[in-house]
């Protein structure tokens, strides 16, 4: 049995070639060789990143007879979608503040009346 340490996951998907790598696997279950294919880099190498995703916790994989299936984990996926939304909903909340202040500025400014 191997031991992986835990990657990160924004550190996993910060490679441009190990994101592709991932939509493939985000399209549905595939192998190794299937990535490879429909990228310009080795089986090692698609191997390789598949393996710092499995490190993520974004991918998990399966045995089908002799090949290994490499499909999105779900609870991989929820956790990065949480934290994009915790993010999101920070910066509109920002940004309302802000607009909040700039238009009572404004409306202030041409009543004649300063804040």
């Amino acid at each position: 049995m191997e031991v992986f340490t835990a990657v990160d996951p924004w550190t996993a998907l910060a490679s441009e070639t190990r994101r592709r790598v991932f939509s493939h696997v985000a399209s549905g279950p595939c192998s190794v060789t299937e990535i490879a294919r429909q990228l310009p880099v080795s089986r090692p190498a698609v191997s390789q990143h598949l393996r710092v995703l499995l490190q993520a916790e974004l991918v998990d994989v399966r045995r089908r007879g002799r090949e290994q299936l490499y499909q999105p984990r779900p609870d991989g996926l929820n956790q990065l979608r949480q934290e994009l939304e915790t993010y999101w909903t920070q910066t509109l909340t920002t940004l309302k503040t802000l607009a909040e202040q700039s238009y009572q500025a404004t409306t202030q400014a041409s009543e004649g009346t300063s804040p």
